[in-house]
């Protein structure tokens, strides 16, 4: 496989993965400011926050307060929304997701099903037709629903139509360290969003439904924790549990059984895959030592900083391996 060819199936499946994951990021971060900025748990008069700090906390969240103030300055809903949705502008938008994956799925429709073109294709035309108004108008909800719906299709049609090949296992590779850095980053906006909170008091409850709502997992959850909830026992479940498909430790070890399966016939290139082998055992290795305790110590977060800037150094060990830089749409 041309490495130009092999980086184009791994950023299909980071971008098609970033895009749902933004939209649960978003979606549970919206509604959790609207509906529990003011909340007061022990029935006192609530403080007014500070204007536009609702829709700071969720460009915060996706690590791009820099680039949006620099566009638009101030803070409001419909720019926030627009910002995070639909901004052509923004490399991290749903639509310029979706766009890139298009994009890339195009250079390759003579080596992938049809049904994947067909399935992303339909994906980017519907999303570009929106309007902020229109979400507004209609729900935000139930538009970041339907993203997820959309980015489940494709994964249904990925997994039912792709060859077990190399083209598979690199679509794999990328959706799987997107969802590990994604479910660090969950963890880590939604701490920073309740930074001003003590986690042991009522106060600090919907921040904690937010980690477990954003990556799908609050009935999961339940059913391991059943009332038990706390910051060490969610932290435990999204990073730690091996049988849930969003945790880190799922999302590890599936990534590493793709890139085992990769199969390359140059000596140097083997090389070279042992190596990012090695490095994701690595990684899988430091979360293999984490303990309950250890989570319950770790109030600065600084593990979970850790955890994230060793999966971002995985992406880099990809491209450095397989890639060449720049060829397709990053």
């Amino acid at each position: 496989m041309l490495n130009r060819n092999a980086e184009a199936l791994f950023w299909i499946g980071r971008y098609m993965e970033r895009a749902e994951n933004h939209a649960r990021l978003i979606d549970v971060h919206y509604h959790l400011q609207v509906d529990g900025e003011n909340a007061a748990p022990d029935g006192s008069e609530p403080e007014t926050p500070e204007p536009g700090l609702k829709w700071v906390r969720i460009v915060d969240a996706l690590g791009s307060r820099e680039a949006y103030e620099k566009q638009y300055g101030t803070y409001n809903e419909r720019d926030v929304l627009f910002y995070t949705t639909l901004d052509r502008d923004n490399a991290n938008s749903l639509v310029s997701c979706v766009s890139h994956a298009r994009g890339n799925l195009r250079t390759l429709r003579e080596k992938v099903p049809s049904e994947l073109w067909d399935t992303t294709n339909a994906f980017y035309l519907w999303l570009r037709e929106k309007h902020p108004d229109e979400l507004l108008r209609e729900s935000p909800h139930m538009f970041f629903g339907r993203i997820k719906e959309w980015a489940a299709l494709f994964l249904g049609v990925s997994q039912s139509v792709m060859p077990r090949e190399n083209e598979w296992h690199f679509i794999e590779c990328g959706r799987y360290l997107e969802r590990s850095e994604n479910t660090l980053r969950i963890i880590k906006a939604v701490g920073n969003a309740a930074a001003g909170e003590d986690w042991n008091n009522a106060g600090s409850y919907p921040y904690l439904q937010a980690v477990l709502r954003s990556v799908s997992g609050y009935q999961a959850f339940r059913r391991c924790y059943a009332d038990g909830i706390s910051v060490d026992s969610i932290v435990e479940f999204v990073v730690l549990n091996s049988a849930f498909p969003r945790s880190l430790h799922f999302a590890l070890h599936t990534l590493d059984e793709h890139l085992r399966l990769i199969q390359l016939q140059d000596k140097q290139l083997c090389a070279a895959h042992d190596r990012i082998i090695r490095q994701v055992g690595k990684v899988k290795a430091d979360l293999a030592c984490l303990e309950r305790e250890d989570i319950m110590v770790d109030r600065s977060g600084a593990i979970i900083v850790h955890l994230l800037d060793a999966c971002q150094q995985l992406g880099l060990a990809f491209a450095k391996t397989f890639f060449r830089m720049g060829e397709a749409s990053a």
